[in-house]
């Protein structure tokens, strides 16, 4: 599967370059990014590869693309790449507005092509089947979910820092959607969402699952680097169920798999569990807590 890039941002450089180089079944084929100098750095890292500056041009050329945008850009050149017949590799948040975001599903499913949001979670194999031990195992009363980073600490030498859309949209839709994905395969479906705001940008959900069960939701960008740290839990007939910590190698190995997926959903014609519509879903969601936090 001949597959290109968008974007040209420290993501595309240290995660999807990276990934889409190491994949063994995945043919890395070219690069645009609203920066052409950029674009020529990194594809000269990767072997040289064809730097297009038209984007239009390059979904010609390719059969999948994997985004690495800002979302408020991810979801209109998704809609244009599905409408080209191009698979799609995206990011989460699938968008920040459910509007752009039901436009990539309708797309999606008009023009038949596989999709595949990278929650980075669900793609390292330890944590995924311990997911799916609990989805299984059922009975779940109450489940909890924190995602504290110290992105906005002043100290923070992270290149995503200066991010603006984190900047502007804080981290209800950075690391938001990464709690999402752990919680709702094994309590079900959102029905009701309160949110409330805490320190800095910190923001605390309650959620009505369909299933019965409730859980919380803290997600931060501002906590102090020793306070930071990621973790979600199970409280029900099977007991407490912590989730495990991931040591796989970083983010490329995950990513990897992620193009497995998309290469198995383009194969086969079953969608994946982490589809487009599922990214939906996690937008819609965070756009309800997001519309109960205006000033």
């Amino acid at each position: 599967m001949r597959i290109g890039l968008l974007g040209t941002g420290p993501w595309a450089e240290m995660a999807y370059a990276p990934a889409l180089s190491a994949h063994t079944e995945l043919d890395f084929a070219g690069v645009w990014g609203r920066r052409p100098e950029a674009a020529k750095e990194l594809a000269d890292r990767h072997g040289g590869l064809p730097v297009y500056e038209d984007v239009d041009a390059l979904f010609a050329d390719v059969d999948a693309v994997a985004v690495a945008l800002p979302p408020s850009v991810q979801a209109p050149l998704a809609v244009r790449a599905a409408r080209a017949g191009c698979h799609l590799l995206l990011d989460k948040p699938l968008a920040t507005d459910v509007a752009e975001g039901r436009a990539v599903v309708e797309a999606v499913e008009r023009a038949g092509v596989a999709s595949v949001v990278f929650f980075t979670a669900r793609f390292q194999t330890a944590i995924e089947a311990w997911i799916t031990e609990q989805a299984d195992a059922g009975g779940w009363f109450t489940g909890r979910a924190e995602w504290l980073g110290s992105l906005f600490d002043g100290d923070s030498d992270s290149p995503f820092a200066a991010s603006p859309w984190r900047r502007e949209k804080g981290a209800l839709w950075d690391v938001g959607p990464h709690a999402l994905s752990v919680l709702l395969p094994v309590l079900g479906d959102v029905k009701e969402v309160t949110a409330v705001r805490g320190a800095k940008d910190t923001v605390h959900l309650v959620l009505a699952h369909t299933g019965g069960a409730s859980s919380t939701v803290t997600l931060s960008l501002s906590a102090p680097p020793a306070a930071s740290g990621a973790t979600a839990e199970f409280r029900g007939r099977a007991g407490v169920n912590v989730l495990p910590s991931s040591d796989e190698g970083g983010v490329v190995p995950a990513l990897v798999r992620a193009g497995d997926a998309l290469l198995a959903a383009a194969r086969g014609g079953r969608p994946h569990p982490c589809d487009a519509a599922f990214g939906l879903r996690v937008t819609e969601v965070l756009a309800a807590a997001e519309g109960q936090l205006a000033p």
